[in-house]
């Protein structure tokens, strides 16, 4: 047996000798170098592919199996002269004997100098589309019938023999120098680059951790960006549970370009990835985002991945200065009266999405002095279709609008200007002449509305808020719904309380056409007016509590142009008011004692004029209100009258008439005590100038004021008649004798 054990030995190592001077044989004698042409022929044979080796091949055959390639090109074979990968070097080995045992073992594989240049042309067609597709030899229909089973077999994947056990993996490294890829889409004019490529891994085995460190340099031309990334951690894999984990990952780098407008992002994301494709998963567990100052914690989960992916998880953003994030990243925000606006910033969300969709919910966002809860969303990715359900406590947004742009500054001055000369005018008693009506313009010629961004808008909007400050007057209780598709923009409600009213708004904003079109229909209900009216330069001329009904509508994109379009109809009631410098009582003093032919002796009273209610109707054609049947009730007075309201100019012309119906109250001065005579007599009234002048745009009529003194002596003679005439003569000549006077 010994003998026999012997001879084996002697057998199996001879066999072995015979193995290893085989394999130095081969690789001594035989030259791959010289079979170039065929390796090139087969390459375009079986692979449509087009390779051209400028370089050696060189390669051993025992213990390791290698190969080594320098100066290599690839292109398709259907358009050889443009390549889309050229190699400088790639080096391998692998063991042979463990090769038997369906085991790969490698050294370290190396690739230097890749670069790959892939092209669409102006028809959509990549350079690299035709490799792997053969040609197919031209054949009889019998030839090809007969064959194509055979060539259907031969299209199968080959199938692994049943009990086989899966290849493993057992590679010292990978290391990839100086890699580049560049991609161009002459079709759709982009281009995208990713330069000076380094990967380094450590011994690749299945189940145990493998370190990999991956940079790289990114760059695209729509929008301009360039960007430095590098990615680290650990990567393990079961491929028969089909269960991939990147643990420990870290992602950092900088961007630059134009979405940044001259400044760097610089930006980490840390966490653990896991894909799972026996149960289609996708996991990123433990996320850690930071972008410049900002910070974020979250969880990412994806499921359904081979069908309808599905995405949920949450995200939390620590508290950030907005401002300033916003500045160091180049984007620019609006003007706003409060430079502070946006100074805090905080979010707390889940997450729920789609490949088409995202959604914010259960948010819980601070903004400044702001809270809200609720959710946001974007249904469609593409269109950015915004969706939008939010409650708050309380919101100023007097601190986010703009401040007043020059255009309307100049504006204002020149009016403000032509008012305080009106006002100079006009005196202390109102015994000035009638001021002029205004000519300047009172409204801004600047563009409102962003027409492109409103014709693109996909919106829909519910806010409710316990409180809303808007030109510094706080509203509680306030709703708004906005909905916009396709270039209109419909308010479906705004309404809120203020003070002890309230309001209810809809209008609608159509920027379909070239010139957009907008309508509004309000409804007012004991608003107080003062604090609309007034300025930092003028008080209210008006004090009171307004109801409103309106329906108007105009056109244009500025304030100016709104004004000068303005159309429609509203009826308004205002309560328990005041005219504010407007003593209408002296002015009608004034008339009393010029008829009693007397003077007045005392200073008026009061300077402002309460009244119970001022009602009427208003028609509006391209800026002026038309009012035909202004009506107003003061303790002892009825008013009347008709006018215009020119809101180009914020001017107003006014024809009044007021009849005394019995004032009981005590006249300190004699000179203008209401004899009966004067009772339902309509004395005139006359205003006109700036809206701000309110009552001290109003003088004594002294037009009218002759035809009150032709009736008042008229009516005087017929009381003669009467006390002389007495009986003495028939009705029927008395009265003729009084019409006589009357005309």
């Amino acid at each position: 047996m010994k003998a026999l054990g012997k001879i084996l030995g002697l057998f199996f190592l001879g066999l072995l000798l015979i193995l290893v001077a085989l394999g130095f044989a081969l690789t001594h004698l035989f030259d791959p170098n010289d079979y170039k042409d065929e390796i090139r022929q087969l390459a375009r044979d079986k692979a449509n592919l087009e390779l051209t080796l400028r370089g050696d091949i060189g390669w051993s055959l025992f213990p390791w199996l290698g190969l080594e390639l320098t100066d290599a090109t690839l292109a398709s074979a259907t358009t050889p002269e443009q390549p889309f990968a050229d190699l400088r070097l790639l080096g391998l080995s692998v063991r042979v004997l463990p090769l038997l045992r369906r085991e790969v073992q490698m050294s370290d594989i190396r690739v230097d100098g890749l670069n790959l240049n892939l092209q669409r042309d102006e028809k959509g067609r990549g350079n690299w589309e035709d490799v792997g597709r053969p040609p197919q030899p031209a054949a009889t229909a019998d030839t090809t019938t007969s064959a194509a089973p055979a060539q259907a077999a031969a299209d199968q994947p080959a199938s692994t023999p049943s009990g086989a056990q899966p290849l493993k993996l057992d590679i010292d490294s990978l290391i990839v120098n100086s890699a580049r890829i560049d991609y161009r889409d002459a079709q759709k004019g982009q281009q995208f680059s990713a330069e000076s490529i380094q990967l380094t891994t450590g011994a690749i085995r299945e189940g145990a951790a493998i370190p990999v460190k991956l940079s790289a340099f990114f760059g695209t031309n729509q929008p301009v960006v360039r960007a430095r990334s590098e990615l680290q951690g650990e990567l393990r894999f079961d491929r028969a549970l089909q269960r991939y984990q990147l643990e420990d990952a870290r992602i950092s780098g900088e961007a630059s370009g134009e979405p940044f407008a001259g400044q760097t992002l610089t930006y980490s994301l840390q966490g653990q990835l896991l894909i799972d494709l026996a149960a289609q998963i996708a996991e990123w567990n433990g996320l850690k985002l930071s972008a410049n100052q900002l910070r974020a914690l979250g969880e990412v989960k994806i499921r359904d991945l081979d069908t309808k992916p599905k995405l949920t998880g949450g995200l939390s953003i620590a508290p950030v200065n907005l401002r300033e994030f916003l500045a160091t990243i180049g984007q620019k925000l609006p003007p706003m009266s409060d430079d502070k606006a946006l100074g805090q910033f905080e979010l707390v969300s889940r997450l729920s999405g789609s490949p088409t969709s995202l959604t914010l919910e259960e948010l819980k966002l601070k903004l400044d002095d702001s809270n809200f809860s609720g959710q946001i969303g974007i249904t469609d990715l593409a269109k950015q279709a915004l969706r939008v359900q939010l409650k708050g406590d309380s919101l100023d947004l007097d601190r986010y609008l703009p401040a007043k742009s020059q255009d309307s500054k100049d504006a204002g001055a020149a009016r403000q200007a032509e008012v305080k000369q009106s006002v100079a005018s006009a005196g202390q008693s109102g015994s000035t002449p009638l001021p002029k009506a205004p000519t300047q313009h009172a409204w801004s010629a600047t563009t409102v509305l962003p027409i492109e961004r409103l014709r693109s808008l996909d919106l829909q909007l519910a806010l409710s808020l316990d409180q809303l400050t808007y030109q510094k007057q706080a509203i509680s209780a306030f709703n708004l719904k906005v909905k916009s598709r396709a270039g209109l923009l419909t308010l479906e409600e705004i309404r809120g309380d203020l003070g002890s009213g309230n309001f209810d708004l809809k209008a609608s904003v159509d920027v379909r056409p070239a010139i957009p079109l907008l309508s509004l229909q309000n409804r007012l209900q004991r608003i107080s007016v003062e604090p609309f009216l007034k300025s930092e330069q003028q008080p209210s001329p008006v004090k009171g509590l307004l109801d409103l009904k309106a329906d108007l509508s105009t056109s244009g994109n500025s304030q100016k142009a709104w004004v000068d379009g303005l159309n429609g109809t509203a009826s308004f009631a205002l309560s328990d008011g005041v005219l504010v410098g407007a003593n209408l009582e002296q002015q009608l003093c004034r008339g009393i004692a010029a008829l009693n032919r007397k003077a007045l002796t005392s200073e008026p009273r009061a300077k402002d004029t309460p009244f119970e209610t001022l009602q009427g109707n208003l028609s509006f054609l391209n800026g002026v209100a038309h009012n035909p049947d202004l009506k107003a009730r003061v303790p002892g007075l009825n008013v009347s009258g008709n006018g215009d309201l020119d809101l180009r100019v914020l001017g107003l012309d006014y024809r009044i008439g007021i009849a005394l119906i019995g004032d009981q109250r005590e006249m300190p001065d004699p000179a203008c005590q209401v004899n009966e005579r004067y009772v339902g007599i309509e004395w005139p009234i006359r205003c006109r100038g700036p809206l701000e002048m309110g009552g001290r745009a109003c003088r004594l009529d002294q037009d009218g004021m002759g035809k009150v003194a032709a009736k008042l002596a008229g009516d005087k003679l017929n009381q003669k008649l009467e006390e002389k005439l007495g009986d003495k003569v028939s009705p029927e000549l008395k009265d003729a004798l009084k019409g006589l006077f009357k005309q």
